[in-house]
């Protein structure tokens, strides 16, 4: 049995359940301590925007995991008295499987993900691009990224888009999902100011610790947008 990765999203809308879901980004620990088969995880926090944003989105979360195998998720996702809490506070929720294919830097000096798929240029792909940006350079950081926010909006291919973070302003990623690899080349090779950024996180230093990692789905399982999220997965 392989490694598998899974990222749940999770729409709250009630002022009560936001509450709730706010303070899980800390309570939520204790729930996840002692999971089995759980080598990783992640409570995150969202922005109000695509990409990078420093504006909160109390709206959404996401539950980031790395299993042993896909046999340890499925018991938690049936039987996990947390995660059936968020579920039953959420309007809406699903949850992406993924096997990580090309991963480079860390995550709080970790390396988590087994890599156990190639990847297609005509098949989907999620990229998940996270920093820990430097304190000193929260200016010039947060002053740059909302353009390539913006140019992510409406681009070929793009089916989702989520800010999401450990921490306001400091702890920040994005999570997306394409319809294909070709796609999503087409825009991180291509679009001018994800260039420009590109090459300003290295001339600027912005970061203490990155990284950027490229997961091939192969389910989708829940509701987003109204829609069947196994839709995601089918060719337009």
């Amino acid at each position: 049995m392989s490694q598998i990765t899974t990222s749940t999203f999770f729409k709250v809308e009630a002022i009560p359940n936001r509450y709730w879901a706010f303070k899980q980004m800390q309570l939520g620990h204790l729930e996840l301590k002692n999971v089995p088969g759980l080598i990783f995880y992640k409570l995150l926090g969202s922005g109000a925007k695509n990409g990078f944003s420093a504006i909160p989105n109390f709206g959404t979360y996401v539950l980031f995991c790395v299993w042993e195998s896909e046999d340890f998720a499925a018991t938690f996702f049936t039987e996990n008295g947390f995660f059936k809490a968020y579920q039953n506070r959420s309007v809406e929720h699903f949850t992406a499987y993924l096997h990580a294919a090309d991963i480079h830097g860390f995550w709080n000096g970790r390396q988590p993900f087994e890599k156990t798929a190639t990847l297609d240029l005509d098949k989907p792909v999620i990229v998940l691009t996270r920093a820990s940006i430097r304190f000193r350079k929260l200016w010039s950081f947060w002053s740059k990224v909302g353009t390539v926010s913006q140019s992510l909006s409406g681009y070929d291919g793009l089916v989702l888009s989520i800010g999401v973070g450990e921490w306001p302003l400091i702890q920040q990623a994005t999570i997306s999902i394409w319809q294909t690899q070709a796609e999503m080349m087409d825009y991180a090779y291509k679009n001018p100011k994800h260039r420009e950024v590109v090459l300003l996180t290295r001339k600027l230093n912005w970061y203490k610790e990155e990284m950027f990692a490229r997961f091939a789905p192969y389910k989708f399982v829940g509701v987003w947008e109204g829609k069947n999220a196994a839709a995601i997965l089918q060719k337009k």
